[in-house]
């Protein structure tokens, strides 16, 4: 009984280190040069994200995304009354979910890849919907359908493919690595 306390206390542990990791990766974000939507900027907090749904389990991931999002609007504020933390959650989970998915139901590098992949599609098709139907209501950002069009095809789309690429790849070079060393016992668990 004393063993699994200890294995959940580490487990617990690790998983609000990797969630405080994130709230140190949000502070690096940088606009993609010559992008035409200044306030998409890209940060790599969803790494560390996507490295604990790899290691132990989906809901790990879901739970470092929440705690990330909740630390910035505690330490860092907001500008826009949370609005962006929101979609910051919500496009997290929407990206690391099916890749921690795919890897709990067979640990190899081709589910870990297809699982990238249906991360990429989903970060796309959830972002789309989340801005146009909550995101850009909440913030009370009026447009025409034209506009809305436009940001879509040449603003969401591609700054969300970008993101995704860069934290899968960034992800699958540092996760057999970073499994064997730091994550062995709670990859079978």
């Amino acid at each position: 009984m004393k063993n699994y306390q200890n294995q959940n206390l580490n487990k617990f542990m690790k998983i609000s280190l990797l969630g405080a990791m994130s709230v140190i990766l949000m502070y690096f974000d940088f606009p993609i040069p010559f992008f035409p939507f200044p306030w998409l900027k890209i940060d790599l907090s969803d790494v560390t994200a996507l490295i604990g749904g790899l290691a132990f389990g989906p809901m790990a991931a879901v739970v470092i995304e929440l705690i990330k999002n909740l630390l910035i609007l505690v330490v860092k504020g907001t500008s826009s009354a949370g609005v962006g933390e929101l979609a910051n959650f919500i496009i997290g989970v929407s990206l690391v979910l099916p890749p921690a998915i795919m890897y709990k139901i067979n640990r190899s590098k081709k589910s870990l890849l297809i699982g990238m992949l249906l991360g990429l599609v989903s970060v796309e098709i959830v972002g789309i919907l989340a801005n146009v139907y909550i995101l850009i209501p909440l913030y009370g950002m009026q447009m025409s359908p034209e506009e809305m069009m436009n940001y879509v095809t040449v603003g969401l789309l591609p700054f969300n493919g970008i993101k995704a690429i860069m934290v899968g790849a960034i992800t699958y070079v540092l996760h057999a690595r970073l499994e064997k060393a730091v994550f062995r016992k709670e990859a079978n668990a």
